[in-house]
């Protein structure tokens, strides 16, 4: 009986909804975060009489056919890249991204990463680094002796040194930009890094062409909407249910049918 094999389908469809809900509530919270919304196809059909055939011998055509779908499965996971709303934290080297664009991390491979989440702060040496230690990219150190660290829109670094009275200029940060955001992989910590789908990396600063502002003093926050992820969830729930439902009532036909003497 195939109607067993495609409620299974239909269940473990939802079960893949359900737990990409569930890390995105999971998620509410982390800074830059980017809400994922599962996408489903239908699986292959089977023909029972195929459409266009020939009915009879002076050539009348079959206008429908009749066709049973085998089922459901996932055809992919996206990102909803909608701005998050920034949230206002006072930190100097607290920095969101408002509009296109990334901040570029260098991994402790030498390769580059991307993150929307701007959580810096400044290691042992002075450098600008992640909340795991991975520096900025280009690497920007601040003297030990800066009084005040400013970060305009367009990502330049000036530090105030005490007895002088001009700030000094001490870096650019560098963003990036890809002409398909999903096309990404996430590799956990907040960090995404290039693949062939995603295109090779556009850099380029804050305010210039293509890339947004940044702003000193925000963070970006997660742009999970929990009222639609809990409709989400209900929705999934019910679903999950009527499909088993659809196995509870063919494993009582197969009961009927083995019943019959």
């Amino acid at each position: 009986m195939r109607s067993l094999d495609i409620a299974g389908t239909g269940m473990q469809a939802q079960q893949t909804n359900v737990e990409v809900i569930a890390n995105n509530i999971a998620n509410m919270t982390t800074t830059g975060f980017k809400r994922r919304r599962p996408e489903f196809q239908d699986l292959i059909y089977q023909d029972m009489r195929r459409v266009g055939t020939m009915s009879s011998d002076s050539g009348t055509l079959v206008p429908a056919g009749a066709q049973v779908g085998l089922g459901v499965r996932t055809a992919g996971i996206y990102r909803i890249n909608v701005q998050g709303t920034l949230e206002q934290t006072n930190n100097s080297l607290d920095l969101a991204i408002e509009g296109p664009g990334y901040f570029q991390i260098t991994l402790p491979s030498g390769e580059y990463a991307y993150t929307r989440d701007g959580t810096f702060s400044l290691s042992d040496t002075g450098q600008i680094v992640t909340a795991d230690g991975y520096p900025v990219s280009p690497g920007i150190t601040v003297p030990n002796n800066a009084q005040t660290i400013t970060v305009d829109q367009t990502g330049q670094v000036q530090v105030t040194i005490s007895g002088q009275t001009q700030s000094m200029v001490v870096g650019q940060l560098q963003m990036a930009t890809f002409q398909n955001e999903n096309g990404l992989a996430a590799m956990g910590q907040n960090l995404f890094t290039e693949t062939q789908s995603s295109g090779n990396a556009i850099t380029g600063t804050g305010q210039s062409v293509g890339f947004g502002d940044i702003r000193q003093g925000y963070v970006e926050e997660s742009n999970v909407n929990v009222v639609t992820e809990i409709t989400d969830l209900i929705t999934a729930q019910r679903a999950y249910e009527m499909n088993s439902k659809v196995i509870t009532a063919s494993d009582e036909m197969l009961q009927t049918l083995t019943g019959l003497k």
